[in-house]
C-alpha cells in the first residue's frame, strides 16, 4: 500500500511542476554577419540553402528534404523527414523583403508540434544584425516538464545554426 501512495504522490508533485511550468517557450539568438542585410535574407528566405547552414540537418545528413514553392514567397516550403530529426515542414508565412521572413514550423513525428520562426534583418555599422526567434506552446504535461531541457538544447542549436548560416554568408 505504501508503493501505491509513493507512486501517486509523484504523480500528483510531476502535474504540479507541470502546472507550475511555462506553457509557451520562445528561444531568441543574434549574430552580426558581415554582409548585406539583402543577402542574408535570401540564405534565410531560400530554402534551397537551408541544409547548408540549418543545424538539424547536420544532425542527420541522411535526413530526407523537399523543398517546393517560389523562394522568398510566402508558400514557399522545406519538408524533411529523417531518422533523427523526425518529420516536419517549415513554410513562409510572411516576408519584408530584405528585412524580415516568417515562418509556421509543423512537427509531424515523432510527435505533433507547431511552432513559429521569425528572422529579422537590421544593418548596423559592424554589419548585419541577424536576429532568430522561435515560439510554440508547451502542452501539458508532458511537454511543459521537457521545457526546460527543450529550451536548453535550442538555445544550443540556435547558436550553432546562425554561426554556420554566418560562414556561409561570409564565405
Amino acid at each position: 500500500m505504501i508503493i501505491l501512495y509513493v507512486i501517486l504522490g509523484l504523480i500528483a508533485f510531476l502535474l504540479l511542476a507541470a502546472a507550475i511550468l511555462p506553457g509557451k517557450y520562445l528561444i531568441e539568438k543574434s549574430i552580426i554577419i558581415q554582409r548585406p542585410a539583402a543577402e542574408i535574407y535570401n540564405k534565410v528566405a531560400n530554402l534551397n540553402y537551408y541544409k547548408e547552414w540549418n543545424p538539424w540537418q547536420k544532425q542527420d545528413p541522411g535526413a530526407l528534404a523537399t523543398v517546393s514553392g517560389e523562394p522568398g514567397h510566402i508558400g514557399h516550403k522545406y519538408h524533411w523527414n529523417g531518422k533523427k530529426v523526425g518529420e516536419g515542414h517549415l513554410v513562409i508565412r510572411s516576408t519584408a523583403p530584405g528585412k524580415a521572413v516568417n515562418f509556421d514550423l509543423q512537427f509531424l513525428k515523432p510527435w505533433k508540434a507547431q511552432a513559429m520562426d521569425a528572422w529579422d534583418f537590421t544593418e548596423t555599422a559592424d554589419g548585419t544584425k541577424t536576429v532568430w526567434r522561435n515560439t510554440g506552446d508547451l502542452p501539458f504535461p508532458m511537454a511543459r516538464l521537457m521545457g526546460p531541457y527543450l529550451n536548453k538544447q535550442l538555445n544550443k542549436q540556435f547558436e550553432e545554426g546562425l554561426q554556420s548560416l554566418k560562414e556561409v554568408c561570409e564565405k
